[in-house]
C-alpha cells in the first residue's frame, strides 16, 4: 500500500515536472498590429514574418498578428510601441513623423518615379538612414521597409486636374507634408484615421482619399469613391518597426533572427506589391471603378510651393539632403520609358 502511494506521488511529481518543462519551452508571444485587411499585402507579409521569426528563433517566439486596426489605428499603434503595449507595427513613414518630424520629408511629392528608385532611397539614402537611427530613443526602431506603392487618388467625382480638386474635401492622415500637398493641389483637407475613411466617403463627409493601389483595393475605397486617378504623387512605403523595449529584451542571437525575418519579409512585400498593381486595377475596374491617368504636369506644378514650405519648416539643409539623395538615385536608376 505504501509502495503504491509512493509510486502515485512519484508519477504526480513527474507530471508536474513535465508540465514545468513544457511551459519553460512554450513560445513567448509577440503582438503585431496593423490596419490592413486580412486579404491585403501587409497581412501576407506579416504572416511570412511571423513564420520566419518562429523558424529562426527555433520556436522561442510566436508573432500574433492583429489586422484591420483591431488593436489600434496607425498613430495609436505607434504610441503602443513606445509604451510596450505591442511589439511590432507597420505603417507609412509619415505616420512615424509625429515622433520624428523630419520623416515628413519622405512624403514630399514626386521624390522618385519607380519602385527601384524608392527601394534604393529607403535602403541606402545616407540622410534617411541617419534619421532612422534616431528612432530607438523615441521608443521604437525600423527593422526593414515593406512596400505599399505610390499614392494616388480615389474620389466620388472625376479628378482630371487640380481645378477639379477645388470643389472637393480630401481625407488626409496626420502628416503636414501630405496635407500641404493636398492643399497646394486645391483640396480642402480633413484629418481622420484610415479606419474611418470608408464610412466618411459614404456619408459625404469627404469626397475621397489618397493611398497606394494596394491599400485602395484592400480597404475597398473604390466602392464608395470609384474614380481612381493615378497621379503617383508620393512614394509611400511602410517601415516595419519593433518596440525598443522588446528589441532590448532579445538576445543578440534573437535580434539577428528577427532582423533576418524582417529583411526577407520586406523582399516578399516589395515583390508582391509591385507585381500586383495591374491585376488589382483590373479587378477594381471589373467591380465598377474608373481608372485614369491624368496629365501629371499640372499636378507637379501645383505642388512646387511645398518644397519651399518644407525648407521654411524643416531647414534648407535637411530638405536639400533628401532631395539630393533622390536626384542622384533617379539619375543612377532612370525610369524605363
Amino acid at each position: 500500500m505504501l509502495e503504491k502511494k509512493f509510486l502515485s506521488r512519484l508519477m504526480a511529481g513527474v507530471a508536474v515536472a513535465a508540465v514545468g518543462l513544457s511551459s519553460a519551452h512554450a513560445a513567448e508571444k509577440l503582438r503585431f498590429s496593423h490596419t490592413d485587411n486580412p486579404g491585403g499585402s501587409r497581412q501576407a507579409a506579416a504572416e511570412l514574418f511571423a513564420e520566419k521569426v518562429a523558424e529562426y528563433t527555433d520556436g522561442r517566439y510566436e508573432v500574433q498578428i492583429y489586422p484591420s486596426g483591431q488593436l489600434a489605428n496607425d498613430p495609436k499603434a505607434i504610441e503602443l510601441l513606445q509604451l510596450g503595449g505591442i511589439d511590432f507595427t507597420v505603417s507609412a513613414t509619415g505616420s512615424y513623423a509625429t515622433h520624428l518630424p523630419s520623416l515628413n520629408l519622405t512624403a514630399m511629392p514626386f521624390l522618385v518615379d519607380t519602385y527601384e528608385q524608392g527601394w534604393e532611397l529607403y535602403d541606402n539614402s545616407e540622410w534617411l538612414q541617419g534619421e532612422f537611427q534616431k528612432l530607438p530613443e523615441k521608443g521604437f526602431r525600423v527593422l526593414s521597409t515593406w512596400e505599399a506603392g505610390f499614392r494616388s487618388f480615389t474620389t466620388n467625382e472625376p479628378l482630371t486636374s487640380p481645378k477639379d480638386a477645388e470643389s472637393m474635401k480630401m481625407r488626409v492622415f496626420p502628416n503636414d507634408m501630405i496635407r500641404w500637398s493636398m492643399e497646394a493641389i486645391g483640396f480642402q483637407t480633413v484629418v481622420m484615421p484610415i479606419t474611418d475613411v470608408y464610412l466618411a466617403i459614404q456619408q459625404g463627409i469627404v469626397n475621397g482619399q489618397e493611398n497606394p493601389v494596394d491599400t485602395i483595393r484592400s480597404l475597398r475605397f473604390y466602392e464608395v469613391a470609384p474614380n481612381i486617378t493615378l497621379t503617383r504623387h508620393v512614394y509611400s512605403p511602410l517601415p516595419l518597426t519593433v518596440a525598443e523595449k522588446t528589441w532590448q529584451s532579445f538576445s543578440e542571437e534573437d535580434q539577428a533572427a528577427v532582423l533576418k525575418a524582417a529583411t526577407e519579409s520586406a523582399t516578399f512585400s516589395r515583390q508582391l506589391v509591385q507585381s500586383s498593381v495591374d491585376s488589382q486595377l483590373t479587378e477594381m475596374q471589373e467591380a465598377g471603378a474608373v481608372v485614369s491617368v491624368p496629365e501629371i504636369g499640372p499636378f507637379r506644378e501645383a505642388v512646387q510651393s511645398v518644397y519651399a514650405k518644407a525648407k521654411d519648416v524643416y531647414g534648407a539643409e535637411a530638405v536639400d539632403n533628401i532631395l539630393g539623395d533622390a536626384a542622384a538615385i533617379r539619375e543612377a536608376l532612370p525610369a524605363q520609358n
